[in-house]
């Protein structure tokens, strides 16, 4: 919710790195015929970042985007992880292999499913496994890990497999520079202004008969109000919302004045930048 721009460009950029034939036919359809620039588009690296705060939706749109690509082109979309238990325990070479093996599998499905099945692949937390090489402190282990990570990608994009990689991070400066370079995009996740505030609100609330005057107050105070920063996502929905239902039952209904002061109780998660 309030992402539409984001998802809009995203479901693009996803289906012509999932189905690259689509541009192809595209390009034929308008211009008679495949134009070069067609071939420059598609043999980006499959590689997307998404960066912001936190409870900002990055997690969640990257795990639910491709229903709708599966949807409307009836076939089946995997979504997979890469956990962090990929970086091993730091035994000499263990996080290295394992990032390969990862690879390996993902690029051996990929290759029976004949792009029938398009692979989404979700690397959460990835300023963990793809830390910059810059780093003057970074272990040796990490420096070959990133570079296991970047072969692993290289390779899919060499062999143009329908499979796409969504790194979701906290801190996208402290993403290796060569990992960044290789993004066929990067959406930046900000926390939600007044209208996306407002438009949360009136979902997760939907039945309780709120007024828009209502509506608006909610907004303003769960608005930046002298902190520099408002509420994120996650605080309206997992916070506010659950608290308020909590603070309610089970002998009152939910009201406007109970919902500010659930509010009040909670206020937003501080950016992840200035946490000490």
């Amino acid at each position: 919710m309030g992402l539409d721009e984001i998802k809009t460009r995203l479901a693009k950029e996803a289906e012509l790195i999932l189905q690259p034939r689509l541009l192809q036919q595209w390009s034929v359809r308008h211009h008679g015929a495949v134009l070069p620039a067609i071939d420059r588009v598609t043999a980006r690296p499959p590689l997307i970042i998404f960066a912001g705060d936190v409870g900002t939706g990055k997690t969640t749109l990257a795990e639910t985007f491709a229903d709708a690509i599966a949807r409307r082109h009836r076939i089946g979309v995997r979504v997979k992880r890469l956990s962090l238990r990929t970086r091993g325990s730091g035994a000499v070479g263990e996080m290295t292999r394992l990032i390969g093996t990862a690879f390996d599998v993902l690029i051996d499905q990929a290759r029976a499913a004949a792009g029938r099945r398009p692979v989404v692949l979700i690397i959460d937390e990835a300023d963990a496994l793809a830390q910059s090489r810059e780093a003057a402190q970074m272990h040796h282990e990490d420096r070959a890990g990133v570079n296991a990570l970047i072969r692993g990608i290289s390779q899919v994009a060499t062999e143009r497999l329908p499979v796409l990689v969504i790194m979701c991070t906290n801190r996208a400066d402290a993403l290796d520079p060569a990992i960044r370079r290789r993004a066929a995009a990067e959406f930046d996740f900000a926390r939600p202004n007044d209208e996306q505030r407002a438009a949360v609100l009136t979902a997760v609330f939907d039945g309780v008969g709120l007024t828009e005057r209502e509506i608006t107050d909610l907004v303003a105070l769960t608005g930046p109000n002298g902190r520099g920063y408002g509420y994120t996502y996650s605080d309206l929905v997992d916070r506010v919302l659950a608290s308020a239902c909590l603070a309610a039952y089970p002998d009152r209904p939910l009201t406007a004045e109970l919902i500010a002061q659930q509010i009040e109780a909670h206020p937003p998660t501080r950016p992840f930048t200035e946490r000490r």
